[in-house]
């Protein structure tokens, strides 16, 4: 597997300031990935999206969103994390990429400023016929040409962003790396989800590793993956039965409208 441990050096760690406050930063152990699939999971605010931001920028995953992770100005303190980490790998791919599903339109945005500056550019030195396309290079990391960006463009525009989200990841997740989620749920209905959950196997089939930030009882019965909960301080590896967010799901599916009676209830009845 790519990434084989995470672990905070704790010789030169800050004691005080944004993200060292939160408890399960603070006292991060050597966190052992698991080859296919980890989640991170814990209410907001516990710190697994920062960790998976700075896990991001510590080993250089390439990002899909409006900027590239060492340059994004609203990750600096995700970045500060990331120069007291210290990752383990057993075989290091420069394939991957780290997507936050909030910025995932982002991403779509970017592209689409990078045809216009393609588009510029060739009319300023006089080209008017675009070159041969190189479809694939979006796909790899590499910078898009003009007619890669057209297509990329032209497919995503008219789809919902569910249907978007998917179809980019299917065809960015390709062969052996490091892949970083950040709560992909987010635009996904859970039908859509299920479909993540395929797609998610074929690439774990031919090598891909993934780490993902999720609320999703769905993406976290996951066969065979390991869940990391932030709840409650140190960072502990739970089983997917004992996890709040699936006990609660199951009990409110149960019987919701004991559930909403007893939240709707006014103080004074």
């Amino acid at each position: 597997m790519p990434l084989r441990t995470v672990a905070l050096r704790t010789s030169d760690t800050p004691n005080a300031g944004f993200p060292f406050t939160i408890a399960a930063i603070r006292t991060i152990p050597v966190l052992e990935m698991a080859d296919r699939v980890t989640f991170f999971v814990g209410e907001n605010g516990t710190g697994k999206s920062t960790l998976l931001e700075a896990i991001a920028i510590a080993a250089g995953i390439r990002g899909l969103g409006s900027e590239q992770p060492k340059l994004d100005t609203t990750l600096a303190p995700q970045r500060d994390l990331a120069s007291h980490l210290r990752l383990t790998w057993s075989a290091r791919s420069s394939r991957g990429f780290f997507l936050r599903a909030e910025d995932f339109f982002g991403y779509l945005r970017r592209q689409a400023r990078d045809d216009a500056r393609i588009r510029r550019e060739r009319s300023e030195i006089g080209l008017d016929a675009p070159p041969p396309g190189r479809a694939d290079d979006w796909r790899s990391g590499e910078h898009p040409d003009e007619s890669a960006a057209v297509e990329f463009i032209e497919r995503y525009d008219s789809r919902s962003h569910g249907e978007s989200f998917l179809d980019v990841f299917g065809q960015r997740t390709r062969g052996k790396g490091l892949y970083l989620l950040d709560e992909p749920e987010a635009p996904l209905s859970p039908q859509r989800q299920l479909s993540l959950i395929r797609l998610l196997a074929d690439a774990v089939d031919v090598g891909a590793q993934f780490i993902i930030a999720t609320h999703s009882p769905i993406l976290l019965a996951f066969p065979g993956a390991k869940i990391l909960s932030f709840d409650g301080g140190p960072i502990t590896e739970v089983a997917y039965a004992d996890l709040e967010h699936v006990a609660l799901t199951r009990a409110f599916l149960n019987a919701p409208e004991l559930y909403l009676q007893r939240l709707l209830a006014k103080d004074d009845e």
